[in-house]
């Protein structure tokens, strides 16, 4: 028996190791951004499309791979973010499946890849890109106070969600192509949609956000009073709270909104640690953990761990925020993260889709926040998983 068992540890030590796909003793933001471009080898393909698509889970996805790239200088990384904007920007500067007249927030967001691209390369067409970008958002429609329509499709109507989409891309676009008065009304139009979403999103009670907020209450899914959805959505909170901290990245400190939108990010973090779950992790409908159906879900856990570690990491929290944003991370690790023989790393529990109205008609209530689609390694997940890891230096 013993000559047996050392013959098979002979054996086994002789064996070739399989060579890994993604290296295990990599951080987890450079394996989860390995993990991707595995996946999904086409960029453009990025969010489980059969089709290219200029979308904003593409530019959520490559800014997070950026981040990465300025610390390990992976040139797979680079070539990655380059090759979607490679293959969706023509040389005259037109944006493949892009349409302005649309006014959709959500297509703002790929525009910080192409801006990171820009201050690369300078290539012209990246500049004319996000010309037109910048564009579309200076004639976006608003709101009578105006705030931008999350899109045209859905008139007077503010979600949390386009908040993020298009102010930390419209705040390096005005600071870096903007002078004077111009680039200062800019300034003022980006704050003033923080202003608005805190006036109408925000519910004092809890200190949460509601997803969406109508101006006109004409929506099946809004309060006839209020204008509000109906819940607290995750991830819709997670946009949020990105955009709070990535906008500061790039508004001036003289500005006089900057002081608020650092003070909203303070009552933002003092809500959200209320609610994060013994896990470290939150749940879909955020101040409702006891009813029957909901669950940890894994993309705005991902995005408050990030908020929180990054508003620490510049100074704009305490910090004993940084408690609660190691706690979420580890609790995502522990309730989501599942890692492959070959070093592949998943992200599972992700919510596939949320939104309000449309056709099929979302309502925002309790059921359909929990009834949509879960499934792993959604880019909402991996790119806000990315940037917690990299504030967090995992």
């Amino acid at each position: 028996m013993s000559c047996k068992e050392n013959k098979k540890e002979v054996v086994a030590e002789e064996e070739p190791q399989k060579e890994m796909t993604i290296p295990k003793n990599l951080k987890w933001s450079e394996r989860m951004a390995l993990s991707e471009i595995v996946r999904f080898p086409d960029p453009t393909k990025l969010d489980f499309r059969d089709k290219p698509r200029w979308s904003y889970t593409n530019g959520l996805v490559l800014q997070a791979m950026s981040r990465v790239y300025e610390q390990n200088h992976d040139e797979r990384l680079f070539d990655y973010i380059y090759d979607y904007a490679n293959r969706m920007i023509a040389e005259d500067g037109t944006i493949d499946t892009y349409k302005l007249s649309n006014y959709n927030l959500d297509m703002i967001k790929s525009g910080d890849a192409v801006y990171y691209l820009y201050n690369k390369k300078q290539e012209p067409r990246f500049k004319i890109a996000m010309d037109t970008l910048h564009k579309q958002l200076e004639g976006q429609p608003t709101t009578s106070e105006g705030g931008y329509w999350h899109k045209k499709i859905y008139p007077y109507q503010m979600w949390l969600d386009g908040v993020f989409m298009a102010e930390p891309f419209n705040a390096k676009y005005a600071t870096t192509f903007m002078d004077g008065p111009e680039g200062a009304k800019t300034f003022d139009k980006i704050v003033q949609q923080f202003d608005l979403i805190e006036k109408y999103n925000r519910d004092p009670k809890t200190g949460l956000y509601y997803h969406g907020w109508d101006e006109s209450k004409e929506q099946k899914w809004a309060d006839k009073e209020t204008g509000l959805s109906q819940n607290f959505w995750s991830r819709g909170m997670g946009w949020y709270g990105m955009a709070l901290v990535d906008v500061l990245d790039y508004l001036p400190e003289t500005h006089p909104g900057r002081e608020r939108i650092i003070k909203y990010l303070n009552r933002y973090a003092e809500a959200i640690v209320k609610y994060q779950d013994k896990s470290g992790t939150w749940y879909q409908v955020l101040d409702m953990p006891e009813k029957e159906g909901n669950y940890l879900e894994a993309t705005g856990s991902c995005m408050f761990t990030y908020t929180l570690a990054k508003g620490v990491n510049k100074g704009y929290l305490s910090k004993s925020y940084l408690t609660y944003a190691q706690k979420g991370f580890q609790g995502v690790l522990d309730t989501f993260v599942s890692v492959e023989a070959d070093g592949m790393v998943n992200l599972n529990k992700c919510c596939a889709v949320a939104g309000l109205g449309g056709n099929p008609y979302r309502d925002g209530t309790f059921e359909y926040y929990i009834g949509e689609k879960i499934r792993a390694n959604d880019p909402k997940g991996t790119g806000p998983f990315i940037m917690a890891a990299l504030e967090l230096n995992q």
